[in-house]
């Protein structure tokens, strides 16, 4: 993220802060929990939510579906992802896994989008439409999967003419590989800006200054 550029115009999108991703007893987090612990993801998400919000940097939640009884279960082709939703009642609506990590809860100010069935939170969603009411032209994309919301978010920003950022240890997906082709194959195919967590806060507090 370049220091020139405008904290009103920018918005940090928090991707799928879920317990069932984030929180000791989720559903998926022993799965996740090896490499989020190794890129410190957590203590890193609230390192940039705090950054944003003292910046004047809007927040953006980006939830996926929470998973009713009967979701995907008569559509013609639900994708693998969907499948395993499907089965395991990933972020299930009403449960505490669908509910949002008690350090990542909206507070006034901040934007809660429609929630996204795919993959990427701008498909189906409310996410551009509030973007361009809000006057945002730069996104800093964070939360979970790297290799799969994120980047399907990401992608779709660039294709809606936004500048995107990502941050390397703002994210996590289930195998260092995953990290890779994320950050180091596709991630330089789409982002504007590849970046860390302690390089993205500088940057908030250079455009502050």
């Amino acid at each position: 993220m370049s220091r020139t550029n405008d904290p009103r115009h920018t918005a940090v999108l928090l991707v799928d802060p879920y317990n069932d991703f984030l929180s000791e007893g989720g559903k998926i987090w022993p799965r996740l929990e090896p490499v989020a612990e190794e890129v410190g993801l957590l203590q890193h998400l609230r390192t940039v939510v705090t950054a944003a919000r003292e910046s004047g940097v809007r927040m953006v939640f980006v939830p996926h579906r929470r998973w009713e009884p009967g979701d995907y279960e008569r559509w013609d082709h639900p994708n693998p992802t969907q499948r395993a939703i499907m089965e395991r009642h990933s972020f299930a609506r009403g449960t505490w896994g669908g509910q949002f990590h008690a350090d990542f809860q909206p507070q006034a100010g901040d934007i809660v989008v429609q929630e996204h069935w795919g993959q990427s939170g701008f498909a189906n969603t409310d996410l551009d439409f509030q973007l361009k009411q809000h006057g945002i032209t730069h996104v800093v994309v964070v939360g979970l999967l790297a290799n799969t919301c994120i980047e399907s978010t990401g992608r779709f920003a660039m294709e809606l003419g936004y500048h995107v950022t990502l941050v390397r240890d703002a994210t996590a997906a289930f195998l260092p590989e995953m990290m890779h082709a994320a950050h180091e194959l596709n991630g330089p195919t789409y982002a504007h800006s590849i970046t860390t967590t302690d390089e993205l806060t500088a940057a908030f507090k250079g455009a502050r200054a």
